[in-house]
């Protein structure tokens, strides 16, 4: 049973997906290595989000490693029409959790191939270069490891190309090899680095994609969200998300959640309208 979904539709290329998607790095283990908990339960949240109308999934063959892809070919496969996956490569896992960089060549055209088996696809819809470290985007070319990329996409190995934790000089130097679709980094209410990045993107027609939309608040800056949320009746997570839908048109959500009531919250919430006093307030926390 579709529901009616916040912020309405975005392209990514020639494919149109639901602006509110669904994350599944959450479904793996702890610390997103080995299967879930709840086998069951993951798999309910999948069907879920797909029953109420979502079109995007963001997953990596790196989560788990190879289990969210796994779950979703179970849940999903063969997958409706209007579904779009986006995955990304470029980082890998080791045994102690980390998340070290794979972007040799080599080990780029290994990562499609096992997203494509893992998720059963013959081509990926969209295929994000994962750049920077667990503290964030670092300075570097990616020419070589993005140039990997868009000959696996000449090949016909992928639809369309993305970047994560990159850099706005990054980005520039991605869109100067091929054509890209959406940006993958952090932001939020608290850490908004990115707004120049995501105003040019926006004239470009380019989707931003935030990831931890809503991590990062101190206490302070959490008091200050959970007052404009108290006074709208609503929760911090709500305005959060509701922030982000409409900070920029071109901004699409991907929060997630290994609870079917928990997505069912994050949709509502995400519904919620932000007033011009509201939006005001919100605003100085990332100042």
């Amino acid at each position: 049973m579709n529901v009616s979904l916040p912020g309405g539709s975005l392209q990514l290329g020639d494919l149109t997906v639901t602006r509110f998607g669904y994350g599944a790095m959450q479904l793996a283990g702890p610390w997103v290595m080995g299967p879930p908990a709840d086998l069951d339960g993951a798999l309910a949240v999948l069907r879920e989000a797909v029953e109420l109308g979502i079109t995007h999934i963001d997953t990596s063959d790196a989560y788990g490693p190879h289990v969210t892809n796994r779950l979703i070919r179970e849940a999903l496969h063969p997958y409706p029409a209007a579904l779009h996956v986006v995955t990304k490569v470029g980082a890998t896992r080791d045994e102690q959790g980390g998340w070290p960089p794979a972007r040799d060549p080599a080990l780029l055209r290994r990562a499609v191939e096992s997203n494509l088996e893992n998720l059963g696809l013959d081509v990926l819809d969209v295929v994000n270069l994962r750049l920077g470290n667990a503290q964030g985007p670092q300075p570097g070319s990616l020419a070589e490891a993005f140039g990997t990329l868009a000959g696996l996409q000449r090949e016909g190995l992928i639809r369309h190309l993305g970047v994560s934790n990159a850099t706005a000089e990054q980005v520039a130097e991605a869109q100067s090899i091929a054509p890209i679709v959406c940006v993958q980094n952090m932001y939020n209410l608290a850490y908004r680095h990115d707004d120049g990045l995501i105003d040019r993107l926006a004239e470009q027609g380019v989707v931003y994609v935030p990831f931890f939309p809503l991590g990062g608040f101190s206490p302070l800056q959490s008091t200050a969200l959970s007052a404009v949320a108290a006074r709208l009746g609503a929760t911090p997570m709500s305005v959060a998300l509701a922030w982000l839908l409409q900070r920029s048109p071109n901004i699409l959500l991907i929060p997630g959640t290994s609870s079917v009531a928990h997505l069912r919250e994050n949709i509502a919430g995400a519904g919620l309208t932000l007033g011009a006093d509201d939006l005001a307030e919100l605003d100085k926390i990332g100042l």
